[in-house]
């Protein structure tokens, strides 16, 4: 397969194999390109500084901020995730009258949501040295939310900076959404960086290769590969890389139902961004349909043959990395490299696809 060719989808590049998103110079082009096309009077000066400041931030190159380490969620993930915003809000603005969608400071405001919202990961220097980032998997959003008002303020921002640490918590866990109690505006800028956030993970090329290498890891540096229940018995969640392939099938569902209900389909403005299509929905579901097709051949890692970009935080070796690539030469030199002869590989995978997309054009045919 010819990488350079544009009409096969890079590993660092966004669903619309247009951007780079591990490259923050690429990603500051297309945000400025969005916002300025919907708002030509504006400037975009704190969007590009915002950008770089994360990156930075990313890269260790804050004084006050070690490197990010984790792999999973690395500058790559940050930058997808602000595209993916950026896309959903101009859908959003374009689907409302004038006058009636965010406006220009919103969109901003969302942006500046969706560079921070993991950087919660990030370790303090001097005092969280002997940490790992991963180990504050479960409180990552509120720390999120202290480095997100203090940017603000430096931002010139500071009257929304508070509001800002509340929609935050819209990309995690720790507080429910329907707790959340914010103004309409913001909790539509909420809906869309959260769906932004599923939807730009989930949607990686390299999304099944990175679950398996980097996301098992930060489960069981953050403690909830396992858990205990009441009455202290410990149930395992996910018992190793390939477990945690096995069960994003079921994720998805879980993912897709928060989208529809708790973010209130939200994920569908990008639709009007890209003129009726929902890239990042359709690269979503090729992903969960490779993971089932893995999981129909007794759950084969050898098939998981992307290799993820390397990105500040997904450069230090992984043993699963190691694992993964042992089971593909394995299953190379049984079935040879697919890369030489992809579409001829899989010829039931594509049936498999055809018959999904042929249900969703006629719903009556669903079992």
């Amino acid at each position: 397969m010819n990488n350079k060719d544009p009409k096969f989808r890079r590993n660092n590049f966004d669903v619309a194999n247009t951007v780079n998103v591990t490259d923050p110079v690429s990603v500051a082009d297309a945000l400025e390109a969005i916002f300025l096309d919907l708002f030509p009077d504006a400037r975009a000066d704190t969007l590009r500084t915002a950008v770089n400041h994360v990156s930075q931030l990313y890269r260790g190159e804050h004084p006050a901020f070690a490197p990010c380490d984790t792999g999973y969620h690395d500058l790559q993930h940050i930058m997808d995730v602000t595209l993916a915003s950026a896309r959903l809000m101009d859908g959003y603005e374009r689907s409302h009258k004038p006058g009636a969608g965010l406006g220009e400071e919103l969109f901003v405001f969302g942006i500046l949501l969706a560079l921070f919202h993991d950087s919660g990961y990030l370790r303090k220097r001097g005092s969280e040295d002997d940490r790992k980032g991963a180990e504050f998997t479960l409180v990552h959003v509120s720390r999120s939310a202290e480095l997100l008002k203090n940017y603000m303020q430096e931002a010139g921002m500071g009257n929304l900076a508070e509001i800002a640490a509340q929609v935050v918590h819209f990309t995690g866990y720790e507080v429910p959404v329907e707790r959340i109690q914010v103004p309409p505006a913001y909790r539509a800028i909420g809906n869309l960086v959260a769906s932004a956030d599923i939807l730009a993970q989930m949607s990686d090329r390299c999304y099944l290769e990175k679950c398996y290498d980097r996301l098992y890891t930060e489960f069981v540096l953050a403690g909830i590969a396992k858990k205990h229940d009441a009455q202290g018995n410990e149930q395992v969640l996910f018992s190793s890389p390939q477990d945690l392939v096995i069960k994003t099938p079921g994720f998805y569902k879980s993912a897709k139902k928060r989208m529809e209900e708790t973010l209130h389909g939200a994920y569908r403005y990008v639709e009007k961004h890209f003129n009726g299509q929902n890239l990042y929905l359709e690269a979503v579901e090729k992903n969960i349909q490779f993971a089932e097709y893995v999981i129909a051949h007794n759950a084969d890692i050898g098939m998981l043959q992307r290799t993820p970009p390397t990105t500040p935080g997904s450069d230090q070796s992984s043993p699963e990395t190691e694992a993964r690539e042992q089971h593909v030469e394995e299953r190379r030199k049984i079935t040879g490299d697919r890369r030489q002869n992809t579409a001829q590989r899989y010829p039931d995978l594509l049936e498999r696809r055809k018959n999904i997309e042929d249900r969703r054009r006629d719903p009556s045919k669903k079992k």
